[in-house]
């Protein structure tokens, strides 16, 4: 759709309901995330997002999995409705994105700048975060809609065993994507004047 930022950052919002259908290839949605791991900022340059892309049957396998889980933790009927809302919600999008953040970077930063230490996991989930917000927002300007969603710790273990996934690398959230069905409601914003002030 190629909107200027201004309006791409406007129009991102979170997708609750979308198909298995992207308007794009997977080349072009590797691409995009590629895009936003290259460009996206990152304290000292650490450079320590680690992106995973599911797609196809990896996409079904990591909600089937955490459905797994949670039937193991939840009572009967509390279960019904979250595997509703799994199925429904995520399960049934195109893809899933992993966002990780790799420990081994983190601690020799905090080896190599101990005066820093205490910071270096609170930067990394800020860079996580951006890396989050840049991906969405690529996603949601080239006409997917897609969620952040947080089903770690508690899938942890099992995903990586499942992917092979370096066991120092942490997981900070899933997004599952695909075409939208329908469209987000009204957002509701707080006054600016109680969330941005200015000294002069």
């Amino acid at each position: 759709m190629a909107r200027n930022f201004r309006e791409a950052i406007k129009n991102r919002r979170t997708y609750y309901g979308f198909v298995n259908k992207s308007p794009i290839t997977d080349d072009a949605i590797k691409e995009l995330i590629e895009f936003a791991v290259t460009h996206t900022p990152s304290a000292f340059n650490s450079q320590s997002t680690r992106v995973i892309l599911l797609l196809g049957e990896n996409h079904k396998k990591l909600w089937n999995i955490t459905k797994e889980i949670l039937k193991a933790k939840l009572p009967e009927d509390a279960f019904k409705t979250t595997e509703a809302k799994i199925n429904n919600l995520f399960a049934s999008g195109y893809g899933t994105i992993l966002f990780y953040e790799d420990m081994s970077v983190i601690e020799n930063l905090q080896k190599t700048y101990p005066g820093y230490k205490d910071n270096f996991p609170i930067w990394s989930y800020q860079t996580s975060g951006m890396h989050q917000f840049a991906i969405w927002t690529l996603l949601e300007d080239a006409g997917l809609g897609a969620s952040l969603q947080h089903y770690n710790p508690l899938i942890d273990d099992a995903v990586a065993k499942e992917w092979n996934i370096n066991p120092k690398w942490k997981l900070i959230a899933e997004m599952p994507f695909g075409e939208p069905i329908n469209q987000p409601g009204k957002k509701e914003y707080l006054p600016l004047n109680e969330r941005v002030f200015v000294y002069k």
